[in-house]
């Protein structure tokens, strides 16, 4: 709990992963209800392409947060190490 309030435990993730899949539905909704109007082309593509740029743009999303997150990691590592070698990094 204390991650969470101190802002060291991400919650914007999971966030992104409902959102994909709430985009995913939408798609599918969409592309069956544009096949269904009359727009075959543009129903198959958004039903096969939709998904798929939903997922890499969620996919772009959370690599920036694993990016912070592999960061962090150096940093403490930087600092545990420069901590015990006496150096004043730290």
């Amino acid at each position: 709990m204390e991650d969470f309030l101190s802002f060291r435990k991400m919650l914007t993730p999971i966030i992104i992963q409902v959102v994909f899949w709430i985009g995913v539905v939408v798609c599918v909704i969409g592309g069956l209800g544009a096949i269904i109007a009359g727009s075959g082309v543009a129903g198959l593509f958004m039903l096969v392409l939709g998904p798929v740029l939903v997922r890499i743009y969620a996919e772009l999303l959370i690599l920036l947060f694993k990016m912070n997150d592999t960061l962090t990691d150096i940093k403490n590592a930087v600092e545990s190490q420069a901590r015990s070698s006496g150096s004043p990094l730290a």
